[in-house]
């Protein structure tokens, strides 16, 4: 089952950034500032009201043209699985050594493992690799829309899907999930890293052929690995430490072509995404929300039902919520929250919440998960009022904004 809009109670949170480096509009909201500082040069939160609502928000604007400030995407436990609070997340980073500026609570996720529901790239590196979102309230099969950030910095809106192929002596093999069992009758390849366990999974309804390989560097864009092992005729094969599994399905070309390569074969694979990235065929970043509600500066969530399968209970309700966006010219980052289900607060539908992102400065915008999970953390400290009548939510995964030394 998944974790926010059903299952539980929905909030949102909400935070905006102070007046010197409020974005130049007509349509400021109108309301009160409550809380407005600077967290770091090029870093900005504001707590403000509006009447209208009413709301109460938080937003937190990033210069993204810094060279010291970086747009992080982190994951509850460091793991794959589980569920963690956002400020847990940001007390480990900071244990580390890490300055974390600011965060909120991201993609969608299972409630009985704590997994995200989309595409998942952290630090150049796939975590989650998926054609189809791993949702079961879509009201069809379809990829959902993800923020992203490429080599060069640059931030960027899309419906993602993998991209992968595996070569051996020149013969492609499609890869159409990573660290995912594929549903159905998979004709194509997985890719099993060791970020999802000791084995592959356990599948005795299907053909499954799985061979063992062990990392051997990369060249520019492509990872390169070494056949080691026999292969297997069945699932459940143990996952290298330093290497992977590479999975195919069924009696196709794709399982003939694993089944093939011999121990010591050299083999090359490319994770990429369609649309490819402005810089690069992968991008450093990836984290999933659903749906995207700005494109080119319109309001677009009023079509999400047609563009992405959303439902109504999810999108057409007032409920709390989460969102990220960015300005036209790609060097302003916006990290909405916005709080509900209270007098004070009741929260926004995701057409009103792409009008507020409008009238904020924003060009490109997505919403995150809302509802309990919705949480906007500030140095360390959590600044939203969550609508869980237990505080606030384990989730998935998070978006960091942390300041390099």
């Amino acid at each position: 089952m998944r974790a926010s809009w059903f299952a539980l109670p929905l909030l949102l949170c909400s935070c905006l950034s102070p007046d010197a480096v409020a974005p130049a509009t007509p349509h400021a909201p109108q309301g009160d500032t409550l809380t407005s500082r600077e967290l770091a040069p090029g870093v900005a939160y504001r707590q403000f009201t509006d009447v209208s609502g009413p709301w109460v928000m938080h937003l937190v604007r990033v210069d993204l043209q810094r060279a010291d400030i970086e747009v992080r995407h982190a994951r509850a436990l460091d793991q794959l699985r589980g569920r963690e609070k956002t400020t847990e997340m940001v007390r480990r980073a900071k244990a580390a050594g890490t300055t974390v500026l600011a965060a909120v609570n991201a993609d969608f996720f299972w409630l009985t493992t704590g997994e995200n529901e989309n595409n998942q790239v952290i630090g150049g590196e796939w975590w989650k690799g998926l054609q189809v979102t791993d949702s079961p309230y879509d009201t069809r099969d379809n990829a959902h829309v993800q923020f992203g950030i490429d080599a060069a910095r640059h931030p960027m809106i899309d419906r993602f899907v993998l991209d992968g192929r595996a070569w051996a002596h020149g013969v492609p093999t499609t890869i159409a999930s990573v660290n995912f069992n594929p549903p159905g009758a998979p004709q194509d390849a997985a890719l099993f890293t060791a970020r999802f366990g000791a084995a592959t999974p356990r599948d005795s309804a299907r053909l499954t052929v799985e061979a063992p390989m062990v990392a051997a560097g990369r060249r520019g864009d492509t990872l390169l690995y070494v056949r080691r092992g026999a292969s297997s005729a069945t699932s459940g094969s143990s996952i290298p430490a330093d290497g992977a599994v590479l999975a195919a399905y069924g009696a196709g070309s794709s399982a003939s072509a694993v089944r093939a390569m011999p121990d010591g074969d050299t083999i090359k694979v490319l994770l990429a995404t369609l649309p490819r990235p402005g810089s690069g065929a992968i991008p450093n970043m990836l984290i999933g929300g659903w749906p995207r509600i700005l494109r080119d500066g319109a309001n677009i969530a009023g079509e999400s039902a047609a563009l992405e399968g959303t439902i109504a209970s999810n999108t057409d309700a007032r409920h709390p919520r989460t969102a990220v966006g960015f300005s036209r010219d790609s060097s302003t980052l916006y990290l909405l929250t916005v709080d509900g289900r209270t007098e004070r607060s009741v929260g926004m539908t995701t057409v009103e919440l792409a009008a507020m992102l409008q009238r904020l400065g924003a060009w490109q915008a997505m919403n995150f998960d809302g509802g309990g999970s919705t949480t906007m953390v500030v140095e360390g400290l959590l600044a939203n009022v969550p609508a869980d009548a237990t505080g606030e939510r384990s989730v998935g995964n998070a978006l960091f904004v942390v300041r390099k030394p």
